[in-house]
């Protein structure tokens, strides 16, 4: 039986009526209370024939850190059979990294899942998440930046690769309340030692039990992309890879957060970098950009170009590595761009002033050159220019390619038509 009156089961009721039907939904279940608890609740609800038309698969990514992971990988496949929810294991092979090994994991984790959502031909991915670990992240986040106010925590939906949204329907749920949940169910859950661990960051905020007294808001984080897209789309002008704000504009940029929010990310989409500037060389920035100096000034890999007519912004021609790809290969070039080949030859890409691509820029001058000669030039690895018709080359928006929480979807979106690329996709349940 099912109790409607669970806050476990009504949150995974209201995930469930929220999608469109025909939906297929992948559960990412390690074995822990929080996991086991999102699948038994989903499973349960199933079972009833109140959510017809809606599919459960299951993943557990086994890290291979530690002795028995196979183990308990098998244990998690036995529980999913007990509920009739097909599973599978996905192991991460190769070394592991000595240092930011945590990090190393979740990336390598969430890349397995979208994998495997890909394969199963999943519409999202379900992860159990609780407001613990949003009280713990928020807390991380303030011990690394020193601010207790302003901070964000989770998403409760987030967009991984571009590809799969991951949904978090636990996040207002505390895992004593799961726990509960599956006492009262009999049944039984994995606990992770690594979670004793003072050599993880979240285990040492956990024990200290630290959280900041004031966070901003989903609503609030919503509203602030809200505000920067408005500003992106109507104060940002493009010249291919050159990116213009007027005198105007920038004065607004200097003294609007949202604003001055949508310049920074728009900056590190132009120089191809998944973070925006850190809060000293932001600093450096708007003094600079302040001063109203008629000069240049780099930072994160871009030029800050400031003219009579305003602010120019493009990658900076330097430091730019050149990208090998083999025939059918697909790869990220400077964090800026994809490239899928598609000549039955190798390619290089490269930046125009290191490619031998510069002739062709002769008609451009002032700072659209200068963004122009950071633009991917293509030639065949064993020699001559290649075309454009060989390979497919679309521009990428660093900050979100990765991970876009639902709340930034709006200044992504913003991103991607001055870009030039395709718009990310909303979540499935919208």
């Amino acid at each position: 039986m099912v109790r409607a009156d669970n806050p476990v089961v009504e949150a995974a009721d209201r995930l469930l009526a929220s999608f469109k039907r025909p939906a297929r939904l992948l559960i990412a279940i390690s074995g822990g209370s929080d996991s086991t608890g999102l699948l038994v609740a989903l499973a349960t609800l199933c079972a009833t024939g109140r959510h017809p038309h809606i599919t459960l698969v299951a993943c557990t990514v086994d890290h291979a850190l530690r002795a028995g992971s196979a183990e308990e990988a098998s244990a998690v496949a036995a529980l999913c059979a007990r509920h009739g929810v097909p599973h599978v294991t996905r192991r991460w092979e190769g070394p592991k990294p000595a240092a930011g090994l945590q990090a190393a994991a979740r990336a390598r984790r969430y890349a397995l899942l979208v994998d495997s959502a890909m394969q199963a031909g999943a519409d999202a991915v379900l992860a159990a998440h609780t407001s613990d670990d949003q009280d713990e992240t928020v807390a991380m986040r303030a011990a690394r930046t020193g601010e207790g106010v302003g901070l964000s925590g989770m998403a409760d939906a987030v967009l991984l690769e571009g590809a799969v949204w991951l949904l978090r329907p636990f996040l207002r749920i505390g895992r004593a309340a799961i726990r509960a949940f599956l006492d009262a169910r009999g049944e039984g859950w994995i606990d992770d030692p690594s979670n004793l661990n003072p050599r993880f960051e979240r285990v040492r905020i956990r024990a200290e039990g630290v959280v900041p007294a004031v966070t901003q808001s989903p609503g609030e984080r919503l509203v602030l992309a809200e505000r920067a897209a408005d500003f992106l789309s109507r104060a940002v002008r493009t010249d291919g890879a050159c990116f213009t704000l007027s005198p105007d504009d920038l004065a607004t940029a200097l003294s609007e957060p949202a604003a001055w929010r949508g310049l920074l990310l728009l900056a590190a989409a132009a120089g191809g970098r998944v973070h925006v500037l850190e809060a000293r060389s932001a600093g450096r920035l708007k003094s600079f950009l302040a001063s109203g100096t008629l000069s240049r000034m780099t930072a994160g890999r871009v030029v800050f170009d400031r003219r009579r007519d305003g602010l120019h912004l493009y990658r900076e021609c330097r430091g730019i590595a050149p990208l090998l790809l083999r025939p059918g290969e697909a790869g990220v070039w400077d964090g800026r761009y994809r490239v899928i080949v598609r000549a039955e030859r190798a390619i290089v890409v490269s930046a125009c002033c290191e490619g031998g691509g510069e002739g062709a820029l002769a008609h451009l001058h002032g700072p659209a050159l200068r963004a122009a000669r950071a633009a991917p030039c293509l030639r065949f690895e064993d020699g001559g220019a290649a075309t454009r018709a060989t390979a497919d080359v679309e521009p990428a928006i660093a900050p979100y390619a990765h991970f876009l929480p639902r709340f930034d979807l709006p200044v992504a979106q913003a991103l991607a038509d001055l870009a030039g690329c395709l718009r990310f996709h909303p979540p499935p349940n919208e």
